[in-house]
């Protein structure tokens, strides 16, 4: 476990609490990005010495969603994306993926991270088709019914839900899959979900335990998860080929080694 630390200065967010590591800035920090503190610089050192795969797996979960995001607009006809659990802009967002393919597109990002709203209103500044909403995964009523979502996603059209890396860090008493559920009843026929979770089944026990020791007393802490119990997240969708597969595995470009630690990714219709 690891003890809180002085806040960097003077770049910290007034009234910004970074003492503790945040899912979203220790994720940025493995891509390469700047947008972190001390805090989760320290934290994602310590992970990536007991699995150092773990860089490598963020950024084959990015590319994944450069993958995705081009599947659904260019060869689905999706021009509409809800991105819950968003994280810190960086090269590639879903808006900029998405525009590629259809410049008509809609994007709306939803985080709880004071400083991923920070950046991303920055970064959106001027951009009519995009849009940011701090609002927690755990509250999709909120989100569904936010008035920023309301302006740019239509719910009487198919929508895109992105749910990357987040439902893994919503514990079992919030009931993951009942977010998923609530979502999806929102959605028209022809909606997508995509999901991306960390699954446990192939790390050693001691070694999930001492990763997520390491969140204990930040705002969100890792709940890797079973396939079993990822691939029920589905119930009620129809997962398009080639199903829930290891992230490096989802229509790939080309072949990756897959480590210890590992991320599942599936893609579901709204039948």
């Amino acid at each position: 476990m690891i003890t809180p630390v002085t806040p960097d200065a003077p770049k910290t967010p007034p009234g910004m609490d970074v003492i503790w590591p945040s899912p979203a800035r220790t994720y940025d920090y493995f891509l390469g990005g700047r947008d972190n503190y001390a805090v989760d610089r320290q934290t994602a050192d310590s992970i990536l010495r007991m699995a150092p795969e773990i860089r490598d797996l963020a950024l084959q979960n990015r590319a994944f969603l450069r993958r995705c995001v081009t599947h659904l607009t260019r060869d689905l006809g999706i021009d509409q994306f809800l991105d819950i659990g968003s994280g810190l802009p960086t090269a590639d967002n879903v808006h900029e993926i998405a525009l590629r393919s259809d410049p008509a597109a809609r994007v709306v990002y939803v985080d709880s991270d004071p400083v991923v709203h920070l950046h991303s209103r920055a970064l959106l500044k001027g951009a009519g088709s995009t849009g940011f909403l701090l609002a927690d995964a755990r509250e999709p009523e909120t989100i569904l019914t936010a008035p920023e979502t309301r302006r740019l996603i239509d719910f009487g059209r198919p929508t895109a839900v992105l749910l990357v890396g987040v439902l893994d860090f919503i514990p079992d008493d919030d009931d993951p899959a009942a977010i998923v559920t609530a979502i999806a009843g929102h959605l028209p026929t022809g909606s997508h979900f995509v999901i991306v979770h960390a699954t446990s089944d192939d790390a050693p026990p001691q070694l999930v335990e001492r990763v997520t020791a390491l969140y204990r007393g930040a705002a969100a802490q890792p709940h890797p998860r079973t396939r079993t119990a990822v691939q029920a997240l589905f119930t009620g969708l129809d997962l398009l080929e080639p199903g829930l597969v290891d992230v490096q595995d989802w229509r790939p470009e080309k072949k990756v080694p897959i480590g210890t630690w590992r991320a599942l990714a599936g893609v579901a219709r709204i039948s």
